[in-house]
């Protein structure tokens, strides 16, 4: 199996080796839980069925998952495994199965969720992503994946490849957003409840309003209004964020209500915005391997 699901075409063996994500075939799962940070409308009051998966095809220096993305934490799961996973969540309550950072793990994915719906899974399936996404894989899981979640990081190329080792970062971020709202649409909710379209994040980093800016511009002209964005300002630096002095602090708040106000004026208004205090590592769950057993 020659691998390409990501942008990265690394073209390994994943049954030999492990790819750029350093991954192997076999999928790897760190916590499955009831999640309540997400947006109001993924959360709702039950929580998001949110299943973290290890490793992941970025290499973010300010990663605040880093104990997953980074270092690999986690167990390995077979696909049958990964769909009671999904199934148990359902039984607790969950409003939807929210898969985070799942692009190195899109076929078994795919397989784990054609088993659970085959098996009574029926809520809506959220998948979270850090954008770098190839449109090939994404077609793999179309009509499985009722909710598209992806992040828009950096507009610059100088900033994708300087933080997140990510080289093309915003055409190919871009013209995965356009495949999943092909996919899936404009924004359909339920009693507050998202239950399929687009919404898109984007967490503002220290001094790059410009950047943020110019991603706003994109969105506001090749997406209708209808579809969410969620400007973020949680950014906290952790992991190696203290090796570049200029994001080794919080958001400048000023800047944040800036890019806020910009949004507004061209014509974002459905989504959401943070409270400063949201930049807090309180909010990083604890990666336990809760619900994997």
């Amino acid at each position: 199996m020659s691998c390409n699901l990501c942008p990265r075409s690394c073209r390994v063996d994943r049954n030999v080796n492990k790819g750029y994500c350093n991954s192997i075939y076999t999928v790897k799962v760190a916590k499955a839980f009831l999640h309540q940070w997400e947006e109001p409308s993924i959360s709702g009051e039950n929580g998001s069925g949110t299943v973290f998966f290890s490793n992941c095809n970025l290499k973010c220096v300010f990663c605040q998952n880093f104990k997953i993305s980074h270092e690999g934490f986690g167990v390995e799961v077979t696909t049958n495994e990964l769909s009671k996973i999904f199934l148990r969540l359902q039984e607790k309550g969950a409003h939807n199965i929210n898969l985070v950072t799942p692009t190195h793990y899109i076929l078994q994915i795919k397989e784990a969720l054609i088993l659970a719906k085959e098996n009574g899974l029926s809520i809506p399936i959220v998948y979270n992503s850090n954008g770098y996404e190839n449109v090939e894989g994404l077609k793999e899981l179309e009509g499985l994946v009722d909710i598209y979640l992806p992040d828009i990081k950096y507009y610059d190329d100088k900033y994708s490849i300087k933080y997140s080792n990510a080289p093309g970062y915003f055409k190919v971020a871009t013209e995965a957003v356009l495949e999943m709202y092909r996919q899936v649409g404009e924004p359909i909710f339920e009693d507050g409840l998202l239950k399929k379209g687009l919404m898109i994040r984007h967490m503002m980093l220290p001094g790059l309003l410009f950047d943020s800016k110019k991603i706003i511009d994109w969105v506001a002209k090749n997406l209708p209004r209808s579809v969410y964005f969620n400007i973020m300002c949680q950014y906290t630096p952790m992991y190696r964020a203290v090796e570049f002095q200029e994001i080794n602090k919080r958001v400048n708040p000023l800047h944040y209500e800036s890019l806020v106000d910009y949004a507004l004026l061209n014509g974002l208004e459905n989504g959401y915005f943070q409270e400063y205090e949201s930049a807090t590592e309180e909010y990083v769950p604890n990666f336990d391997l809760e619900g994997i057993f």
